[in-house]
């Protein structure tokens, strides 16, 4: 199981840069870990570790890449969130660490920078004395069009600031498209 540490993410522009930072480290630079490094430099978003050994060019044990990604992970290269009931998804720390919100209607997740949630964060604080973080486990709920299509059922839906349920007369004319990333 892969730790999420608290460490501090570092910003790579090459994979080339990483292996120099594990020898550095004591480490060795491995096919495997070359392998695992230039899926995560080429991927658009998080992957599973299955999806890294699956699209390695050469065959990957499993194993060697959740290792890998530990070892980048305590090094502060890698940093890994749970989107959903699915496995942990692992991305690059590039420009530190990111806090999600994921839909459970549509599965639509959104990527923030985590000062957008401090206001979250300070208020946990102050009323229950725990410093939160959201980079390791998704914050789930409805997205706007989800809680929306809801509301037209007599579900959960709101207006304006305004979040409640009841069901209503008017139809909404068509679909919401959603956001998948």
């Amino acid at each position: 199981m892969t730790l999420a540490p608290l460490r501090q993410p570092k910003s790579f522009e090459s994979a080339d840069e990483v292996v120099d930072a594990l020898r550095e480290a004591g480490h060795r630079a491995s096919v495997p870990a070359r392998q695992v490094l230039d899926a995560l430099f080429a991927a658009e978003g998080p992957l599973s570790a299955e999806r890294i050994a699956a699209g390695a060019p050469s065959p990957l044990e499993i194993t060697s890449v959740y290792r890998n990604l530990e070892r980048f992970e305590q090094l502060g290269v890698v940093s890994h969130v749970h989107l959903g009931h699915g496995p942990g998804l692992y991305a690059l720390a590039r420009d530190g660490d990111r806090e999600y919100l994921i839909c459970d209607g549509c599965n639509r997740v959104t990527s923030l920078k985590p000062d957008a949630l401090d206001g979250i964060r300070e208020t946990i604080k102050r009323d229950f004395g725990h410093v939160a973080r959201f980079s390791h486990f998704a914050i789930h709920g409805r997205c706007e069009a989800c809680a929306g299509e809801e509301g037209e059922e007599g579900e959960l839906h709101s207006h304006g600031d305004y979040v409640h349920s009841h069901p209503h007369a008017h139809g909404s004319g068509g679909e919401h498209p959603h956001e998948h990333a």
